[in-house]
């Protein structure tokens, strides 16, 4: 790809978000009129999802490829960033409003650097000179009861907990929305430790569990005959978890229906501090 002769934005600098949060799209292109609250110099996520949510609620969602709302997401959108992550800039586009980085406070196997994806210039600042950001920092989350068994819960699950009822959103990893893996990869950011992003990357990551033997606040991985790891959640007992549930359009905490049942195939430990 060219890259614009004027760029200001040396190739391989290190920036840190300095909006809210940003959405990190596959192409330049991706993004569609209904984005543009999103996209925009000044971002504004709450605007965009009324208007991706008035979206769905006018065209109704299909699944047919070219669903609305939310859900019309898919393909076009990877992954999220939020104030104060890193990322490196390997590339702009030839109009140089868009930034190719990778983010390494998420990893993938896309990028051993970490997860890439594109976001507009504007919603990046260089990094100060001298600094340097070595990962996230942990935010200390109040215990609460787990189960009314006066257990203290594990903290990934106080975490997620707290979100329950909130909109599924694809490639959400914001309090503002979660998809299954974002969820994820949240709670244990708030926990001070970095994990892969994906489902599938996840399950690669963890240290794997027996079935029959997990634990409060291991995953649970889910995946078709045939077909890589599409879904995870986090285990409050055996058979029963937390998750960002695209089929129920909401963060849940629900014992496993038949469906999930069906195509549970692994489970697995994530680091903690």
């Amino acid at each position: 790809m060219n890259v614009a002769a004027s760029r200001t934005v040396p190739v391989s600098a290190t920036h840190l978000v300095h909006v809210p949060v940003t959405t990190v799209w596959s192409t330049p292109e991706s993004p569609r009129p209904v984005d543009a609250a999103m996209v925009a110099d000044d971002p504004d996520a709450a605007a965009w999802l009324a208007a991706l949510d008035a979206d769905a609620a006018a065209d109704g969602a299909v699944d047919d490829g070219t669903r609305a709302g939310r859900l019309g997401l898919h393909g076009l959108v990877e992954t999220q960033l939020v104030e104060g992550e890193p990322v490196t800039v390997t590339e702009l586009d030839a109009g140089g409003r868009w930034a190719h980085v990778v983010a390494p406070w998420q990893l993938s196997p896309k990028d051993e650097r970490g997860y890439p994806g594109w976001v507009p210039l504007a919603h990046l600042a260089p990094l100060t000179p001298g600094s340097q950001v070595v990962g996230p920092e942990a935010v200390e989350t109040a215990a609460v009861a787990d189960g009314g068994s006066g257990d203290a819960a594990h903290p990934a699950l106080t975490e997620a907990r707290s979100h329950i009822g909130l909109p599924y959103l694809w490639s959400g990893l914001t309090p503002l929305g979660f998809d299954c893996s974002g969820l994820v990869l949240h709670t244990w950011r708030r926990l001070g430790v970095v994990v892969a992003r994906d489902a599938y990357a996840q399950a690669d990551f963890a240290t794997p569990v027996a079935l029959d033997e997990v634990q409060p606040g291991d995953l649970y991985f889910f995946a078709r005959p045939g077909a890589r790891i599409h879904h995870v959640g986090i285990v409050v007992e055996p058979g029963r978890m937390v998750h960002a549930s695209e089929t129920g359009g909401v963060l849940v905490e629900e014992d496993l229906p038949a469906a999930r049942l069906d195509t549970l195939v692994a489970a697995g430990r994530l680091p903690m501090p």
